[in-house]
């Protein structure tokens, strides 16, 4: 347990070092007191380590992510279902034209109960017996692997996985919004010819989301926000797969996988890139913690309880949402599936039949739902600026500063899109690096913090787990990088 191990074992040293043995003269029975100290000798620690904990409590009462601690399962299901659900899964059809029927189901299947599995591990390690909580992956990562170790493996996926998110979701939404006006437009050259340029409608974007991160000062407060995004979330994703299959098959359609390939490396590539897809479609465990750390404890209730129902609820309802979207996608397009997911699949074959206003409302739908989702995600960032200036200040950042920070943030991540808008293309390189944080860590985080028997079950499982993963990154990262240099990346720097 770390630090918190060694305060607890200089607190209990500090209690009983406070007395001595009175020797007992055996001649005459009587007690020599010389030498005898009642004082406690290590007061001066205890109180230091006392004034230490105190000022780390009130630090975290004043920032976003632990301001508030007023959430329940419902709104921990909102937040996980709005931050676990989005448009990377939108490509899972895709992945099954390289994987094939058995393949894809079972390798979805497999990767969303390990996700599940490692969630449940990570809900159990927020909070220790003694009642301390790690709000924050870093902080959980520094207790279980030492400090130098833990913020070396931990920063960049956490980092990415924060920021990066935000960086896509300003490129789909843009994106979206677009193609929203596009639609509108229709056949219409004088209206198309009006048409914002792939920047500005980024710059859209964005303006609607910090004017929204305005409102909204601590990850509870987003509870109304999450909600939406998860109501939407499901929307669309039932709206797009449900469309799909009542529009019927185009004709041609096949589902043998090697009728995209013409040699057996390229199938291979495609297999890698297919299984990278899945790895990558979930997402949220970088926030685990944060939305765990809303939830009030007590000795009698630990938020564990609470926090693996919201768990349950929110998986259940993306399995409803992914794996209809995956098999449905596939069944309906087939290899015809293009490499931008089910969205362009329904451009493609079906936009001219299908109604301007359905087409625009599922657009729409995902425009807000990626506003909401870039909500929960730019708050531990939020949480890491603001920590700058109440540890200086040992106040909560004044209205003005916050609004500062978050402006900030909005520029600095509008200036990433527009200058990298193929990051999408990157997405199961720099997805192989942070996966470990999804499917390694939690596993031996488990190991080093519960210390379980070697012989034992949770040992075992966790060890080959975590050694699994670390061999998937790695195969993902390296098939990532052999698929760029083939297929040669377009990064149209500047030109979204």
């Amino acid at each position: 347990m770390g630090d918190v191990e060694v305060s607890e074992r200089r607190r209990i040293e500090g209690s009983f070092s406070s007395f001595k043995i009175i020797p007992i003269n055996d001649d005459d029975d009587t007690l020599h007191s010389e030498g005898t100290d009642f004082s406690p000798v290590d007061d001066d620690v205890v109180v230091d380590e006392k004034k230490d904990t105190d000022v780390v409590k009130e630090i975290d009462s004043l920032l976003p992510i632990t301001e508030s601690i007023k959430g329940n399962a419902y709104t921990a299901a909102f937040h996980l279902l709005s931050s676990g659900i989005g448009t990377p899964a939108l490509v899972l059809p895709f992945a099954l034209t390289s994987l094939g029927w058995s393949w894809g189901i079972v390798v979805l299947t497999v990767i969303f109960a390990w996700r599940l599995y490692t969630m449940w591990l990570l809900v159990h390690l927020h909070e220790t017996v003694n009642g301390t909580r790690y709000s924050r992956y870093l902080q959980l990562a520094i207790i279980a692997f030492g400090e130098k170790l833990g913020k070396c493996l931990s920063i960049f996926p956490t980092m990415y996985l924060s920021g990066g998110t935000c960086v896509m979701s300003i490129i789909a939404g843009g994106r979206t919004l677009q193609l929203f006006y596009n639609a509108m437009c229709e056949n219409d050259h004088h209206c198309l010819h009006k048409s914002l340029s792939g920047a500005q409608w980024f710059l859209v974007f964005v303006c609607l989301a910090i004017l929204i991160a305005q409102f909204f000062p601590n990850l509870n407060s987003l509870a109304w926000v999450s909600f939406v995004g998860s109501i939407l979330g499901v929307t669309y994703f039932t709206m797009i797969w449900a469309l799909s299959i009542a529009k019927g098959r185009p004709n041609g359609v096949t589902y043998n996988p090697s009728d995209n390939v013409t040699t057996t490396m390229a199938q291979f590539r495609a297999v890698l890139n297919g299984v990278a897809i899945v790895a990558i479609a979930f997402r949220g465990h970088n926030l685990v913690l944060e939305i765990q750390g809303t939830l009030p404890t007590n000795p009698k209730h630990p938020t564990k309880t609470r926090m693996w129902r919201g768990v349950i609820a929110s998986y259940s309802l993306i399995a409803m949402c992914v794996f209809p979207l995956a098999i449905g996608g596939y069944w309906a397009y087939g290899n015809m599936m293009p490499a931008n997911g089910i969205m362009g699949a329904i451009a493609k074959y079906h936009q001219e039949s299908t109604p301007k206003w359905l087409i625009g409302t599922i657009y729409m739908m995902v425009v807000i739902q990626c506003l909401c989702s870039f909500q929960i995600y730019a708050m531990p960032v939020f949480d890491n600026l603001e920590r700058i200036y109440v540890s200086r200040h040992l106040k909560a950042c004044p209205r003005w500063v916050r609004s500062c920070i978050k402006l900030f943030f909005g520029g600095l991540t509008y200036f990433i899109s527009v200058a990298f808008p193929f990051l999408g293309s990157l997405a199961a390189f720099v997805g192989g690096i942070a996966l470990p944080l999804s499917l390694v860590y939690p596993c031996f985080m488990w190991i080093s913090i519960k210390k379980p028997q070697r012989n034992s079950l949770m040992y075992w499982l966790n060890m080959f787990l975590g050694c699994l993963g670390i061999l998937i990154s790695v195969v993902q990262v390296a098939g990532a990088l052999w698929n760029l240099v083939i297929d040669k990346l377009d990064a149209n720097f500047f030109n979204p």
